[in-house]
């Protein structure tokens, strides 16, 4: 496997390309024919990456009444949403590739982190794309109860994997119009359903609270779940027009959208109905609907569920694909997950990330929220260590977009969300962390036997050649700094 130098520490990108390493030109031709993603949809993909609507934010409101899920969508924004965009942005700048985070942890900790960050957070993000055929279900059994279990409900999750697949296979450029398409048809009926409720709410039921039954593993999963994944676009930074001020823009207008996709239903939704805390889990949203407006707001809304959770599939794949796209451009695996269809999509990588959300699609919509955000809180923690070790070594290394703080501000920035980190992981279940240690150990046995792989020449791994190398340009903009 295809490594940077053991000397990492003394340069942010050691050595992309050795004189050992071969050179794979990724068709010049061929990828200057794929159109890239434009500021809308890439705004579109980033809100489908984190969010879709506020389907799945019932059991805020089920772990803790009203006040403490109005409180948590308001305030944790600030102390999760913010500084990783923020860091997204300045990372996605400086690496403008598909690697993504796994090129920032890479040239920060070097090339085995790099990897355990790489199948952490690709493992987080098939077994995300595994809630959405769930999700997606779960809103239409109330309408075709056939669907609720069964063989109809394992048909319709193939059926419905199959299709998304196609469609991510078909091109990046035409999922992030679609997911615009779907965004816009997602929101609305919650704007509706907002106007419709205004006569009946009552400012009071959003104070409820009973601190002395909360669920706290319940509500900060819930929280952490809907509020994550602002990195996941890093991974299609290669494929987006002029990533140095799109994707800054994008992921500022993309907070905005996913915070009030979030807070506006609430509010309507807990002011406008009376209090029934047990009814608030997955899909009561259109009960709460059909209760406001009828039968047919009942129906929009659970087909806005269901066009929003095929857009979170879409969006969710397209990421998993291409960060391992990205991956085998670094030579951190088989150049033939590097191969490209012809519509410029990573066919390998979609095959495999459809394959996992199949076999992950039969645990429950708890489990599967749970297990992810652990693998995703171990992610976080190497990315914020990165962040913070670039800050301190290369202050000097290029950035087009830079957070406006200093090395102690960095640190800082990261205390609030890592704290947050420890108090998920803390509330974990045995059974999720035993599974979630198990698949870490999956992880530090398969980087050496990769190595391995590639000493023996069993698979070929190489670098790409259009990829930029890292430590020149740093060293020419040091250089330029001095005279």
């Amino acid at each position: 496997m295809r490594e940077y130098s053991s000397s990492n520490d003394d340069v942010p990108y050691s050595s992309v390309r050795r004189d050992d390493d071969e050179e794979v030109p990724s068709s010049p031709k061929a990828t200057d024919k794929i159109r890239k993603v434009s500021m809308l949809p890439l705004v579109f993909l980033i809100f489908y990456e984190v969010s879709g609507g506020p389907f799945g934010v019932e059991d805020s409101v089920n772990a803790a009444g009203p006040l403490l899920a109005l409180l948590g969508f308001v305030i944790f924004p600030f102390i999760w949403s913010i500084p990783e965009a923020l860091i997204t942005a300045e990372m996605g700048t400086m690496f403008p590739e598909n690697g993504g985070y796994v090129v920032w942890v890479s040239s920060a900790l070097g090339p085995f982190w790099g990897f355990q960050q790489g199948w952490m957070k690709w493992l987080s993000g098939v077994i995300d794309n595994a809630l959405y055929p769930v999700l997606f279900l779960d809103y239409l059994k109330s309408g075709i109860p056939a669907l609720g279990s069964g063989l109809p409900r394992v048909a319709a999750i193939l059926v419905l994997t199959i299709l998304l697949t196609y469609l991510n296979y078909r091109g990046l450029t035409i999922v992030g119009w679609v997911a615009v398409l779907m965004g816009v048809f997602s929101i609305l009926p919650f704007a509706v359903m907002g106007l419709i409720s205004i006569p009946q709410i009552e400012p009071s039921r959003w104070l409820v609270m009973d601190l002395g039954n909360v669920n706290w593993n319940l509500y900060l999963n819930t929280l952490f779940w809907n509020l994550n994944y602002w990195d996941s676009i890093s991974t299609l930074a290669g494929e987006v027009e002029n990533p140095n001020k799109t994707l800054p823009k994008a992921l500022y207008y993309g907070v905005i959208l996913v915070a009030c996709s979030y807070i506006f239903p609430l509010l309507a939704g807990t002011g406008a109905i009376p209090l029934e805390r047990e009814k608030w889990t997955d899909g009561y949203f259109s009960d709460v609907a059909k209760a406001l407006g009828g039968a047919w707001l009942r129906w929009w809304v659970q087909a806005a569920a269901a066009t929003s959770n095929m857009g979170m599939f879409l969006a969710e794949m397209s990421s998993d694909s291409f960060q391992l796209l990205g991956m085998a451009e670094r030579g951190m695996l088989p150049e033939f997950f590097a191969k490209r269809s012809r519509y410029g999509t990573p066919l390998l990588g979609i095959l495999f990330s459809a394959s996992g959300v199949v076999l992950l699609s039969w645990l429950s919509f708890q489990e599967i929220v749970a297990a992810e955000n652990l693998l995703y809180c171990v992610g976080m923690i190497l990315e914020f260590i990165a962040f913070v070790r670039m800050r301190m070594k290369h202050p000097a290394a290029s950035r087009p977009y830079k957070i406006p703080i200093g090395t102690v501000g960095s640190i800082l920035m990261c205390v609030p969300p890592t704290i947050l980190i420890c108090a998920v992981v803390a509330l974990s279940s045995l059974k999720v962390a035993a599974v979630s240690v198990v698949m870490l150990l999956v992880g530090f046995i398969m980087h050496p036997f990769l190595n391995h792989m590639d000493r023996k020449r069993w698979v070929k791994f190489s670098i790409s050649s259009d990829l930029p190398d890292l430590q020149q340009q740093t060293r020419e903009y040091e250089e330029t700094l001095i005279r």
